[in-house]
C-alpha cells in the first residue's frame, strides 16, 4: 500500500473509503457458496455519508451486535481504549473504517481496519493444516483480485505490518492442541521443552500471557515469521503437532496410577492467519 495508507497515518476518509473498497472483495467471498458470510461495519451512518456521498452504512451493525462479536472473539475490541495503538495513531478516527466479515460457516474472518489493514484469518477443527491453508489462499486470491487492493511488501523483509515482529510472511499459524498428561502439573513446561527445540511457541489458549486451558489446551505455533515461507510455518507446526503427541502418550499414567482429571484424547484445531 502507498505510505500515505500506512495504519497510523491514515486520515479518517482514508479509512472509510478503504472499507468501501473492501465491499467488492466481500461481494466475492459472499457469492461463494464455499464462504457466504455477512459484513458488519462499526462506521457511524454520519461519517459514512461524509466521506462517501451515500446515505447511510448499509453494514452498520448495532452496538449490542458488535458486543455480542467481541465476546464470541469475531470482532476486536475498542482499540482506542489501548494506549498504545492510540499513541501510535493506529486506532485514530475510532471507530471509523473499523469492521469485520465473517463466513456463513464461522471458519473465515477478515478484520478491517485493526493494527493492520487486514487481518484474514481461517480456522477449523482437525489435523488436515493443508485444507486450512488451502481455503485462506482461495480466499487471498479473491481479496487480491479487486482494484485498490495491495499488500505492502519489501524485496528484503517481505509483508510489511504494523507489528514488527510479524515482518515476513505476515502469518501465524497454530494449533490449539488438548495435552492433559504434560500439562497435568498445571503449567506448560513439559510442552515448552518439547517444542522449544523446534522452533515452537507454547502459548494459553487466549494467546500471549493467557493461562493454558483447565483441559489442558495449549496454542502452539512457529516463533519465526522472518526469512521463513509460508510453507515452512506449516511443516514447522505439522512436525511440533506430531512430536507433542508422542511426548503426551509417553506421559500418559501407567496401569494403576491416577489420571489427570477430566483427562481426554488429544484434540487439534489449526488457526492460520495473513
Amino acid at each position: 500500500m502507498p505510505p500515505s495508507l500506512c495504519t497510523g497515518a491514515m486520515t479518517k476518509a482514508d479509512r472509510i473509503n478503504f472499507e468501501k473498497t473492501m465491499l467488492a472483495a466481500f461481494d466475492l467471498l459472499k457469492a461463494d457458496p464455499d464462504y457466504g458470510g455477512t459484513v458488519y461495519s462499526l462506521t457511524p451512518n454520519e461519517d459514512w455519508k461524509e466521506v462517501t456521498g451515500e446515505d447511510a452504512n448499509p453494514n452498520l451493525m448495532t452496538a449490542e451486535t458488535y458486543q455480542g462479536l467481541v465476546d464470541s472473539h469475531v470482532m476486536f475490541k475498542d482499540m482506542d481504549a489501548d494506549p498504545y495503538l492510540k499513541s501510535a495513531g493506529i486506532s485514530g478516527d475510532w471507530p471509523c473504517g473499523r469492521g469485520c466479515y465473517q463466513s456463513a460457516d464461522g471458519g473465515f474472518i477478515i478484520w478491517i481496519g485493526e493494527e493492520d489493514q487486514l487481518r484474514i484469518m481461517c480456522m477449523g477443527k482437525g489435523f488436515l493444516l493443508n485444507s486450512i491453508f488451502d481455503r485462506l489462499r482461495v480466499a487471498l486470491e479473491k481479496v487480491e483480485s479487486i482494484e485498490g487492493i495491495k499488500f505492502a511488501t519489501s524485496s528484503k523483509y517481505g509483508f510489511v505490518t504494523s507489528c514488527p515482529s510479524n515482518l515476513g510472511t505476515g502469518m501465524r499459524a497454530s494449533v490449539h492442541l488438548k495435552i492433559p498428561n504434560l500439562t497435568a502439573d498445571g503449567t506448560d513446561t513439559k510442552a515448552v521443552a518439547a517444542a522449544k527445540p523446534l522452533g515452537l511457541s507454547v502459548r494459553g489458549t487466549g494467546g500471549e500471557h493467557t493461562p493454558i486451558g483447565a483441559d489442558g489446551t495449549v496454542d502452539i505455533s512457529p516463533s519465526n515469521r522472518l526469512f521463513i515461507t509460508e510453507a515452512e510455518i506449516v511443516t514447522k507446526l505439522y512436525n511440533g503437532v506430531k512430536l507433542l503427541l508422542e511426548k503426551e502418550a509417553e506421559a500418559a499414567p501407567a496401569a494403576g496410577e491416577a489420571a489427570p482429571a477430566e483427562a481426554a484424547p488429544a484434540e487439534a484445531a489449526p488457526t492460520e492467519a495473513a
